[in-house]
């Protein structure tokens, strides 16, 4: 099945400086936004104590605010979550009070509100783990990076090739985090995670298109590589379109219908699936044209077996 009825010829590395200039002004204002804002942290990497609430009408942030003050919690954060009439309450980590002291305190609080508000969940994590999980995060990361430049270059046996892909790899979720920097929204292991579902679809879609140029190259290895990639990219295109938006489609969904709880992973993956697809074209596949990639680098004399003719 394809995309488009007749095969592109877009001259997409003609245009590479243009991305180049937009891809280093979203990093940049990610690392900006970042430093300056920061991420709106989960209980699971400060520490702290959730409290999920709900009210039987309209919730008043106010009273709620003004009541934990005044009942033993002056630290607290409220807001809205999900519906007007729920809400979402963050303590920092209490060291001399156990889950069920916390809980009474807190529902004594809101129903001195509204006799009929209850606490749908509440969740105590320790300062201790929440700092376990950052380190966590960041080691997974940073192995995941490592071992998709080892992949791509004993695959294609190219650094350059591995170069490009490490930096698309690294531009994603850099872009991803400047994302939930100006948005705030809730920085939580589920986005850890789309965050690393994402750098393996960009990779994925990434592979393809080198897999192609790997071919292209093989028919062709007196051609320009500018021509062998513009080939490349625009023979992969159809698949490209047609995998992000089956994809699109169904985190859309999530997104709308999967609640408030999944609003953090589903808004990752819908931002991360866009600059995924962009970065595999702009990002991986111009950076390695512009390190000198040639047939040589895939074919080396050394290496031309039977096997190089394999996707």
């Amino acid at each position: 099945m394809e995309f488009f009825k007749k095969q592109t010829r877009i001259p997409f590395m003609r245009l590479r400086w243009a991305w180049y200039g937009i891809s280093g002004a979203m990093v940049i204002a990610s690392i900006v936004l970042v430093a300056v804002r920061g991420l709106n942290l989960a209980v699971d990497f400060t520490g702290g104590v959730t409290v999920e609430a709900s009210f039987p009408r309209t919730a008043d942030l106010d009273a709620v605010r003004h009541g934990l003050s005044g009942g033993g919690f002056p630290e607290h954060q409220v807001q809205s979550f999900g519906s007007s009439r729920d809400i979402l309450i963050r303590l920092p980590p209490a060291e001399h009070q156990s889950g069920a002291e916390i809980r009474a305190g807190v529902e004594r609080v809101l129903k001195s509100i509204d006799s009929q508000a209850e606490i749908r969940r509440l969740e105590v994590v320790g300062p201790q783990v929440g700092a376990e999980l950052r380190t966590s995060a960041t080691w997974a990361l940073a192995f995941t990076v490592l071992l998709i430049f080892l992949y791509v270059l004993l695959r294609f046996h190219s650094w350059r090739l591995s170069a490009g892909a490490i930096l698309a790899a690294l531009h994603d979720p850099l872009v991803m985090l400047g994302f939930f920097a100006a948005t705030q929204m809730t920085f939580d292991l589920a986005v850890v995670a789309a965050i690393l579902a994402v750098i393996g679809y960009s990779l994925n879609d990434t592979v393809v298109i080198f897999d192609r140029i790997r071919e292209r190259f093989h028919a062709n290895r007196r051609a320009a590589p500018i021509v062998i990639l513009d080939e490349s990219i625009n023979q992969t295109l159809s698949r490209t379109i047609m995998t992000s938006l089956t994809t699109l489609i169904v985190v859309v969904t999530l997104y709308v219908l999967g609640g408030p709880a999944l609003h953090g992973f589903s808004a990752a993956i819908i931002i991360g699936v866009v600059i995924g697809t962009y970065s595999s074209i702009y990002v991986a596949s111009a950076i390695a044209l512009d390190l000198g990639l040639q047939a040589e680098d895939i074919f080396p004399a050394e290496r031309r077996t039977a096997a190089d003719n394999l996707p």
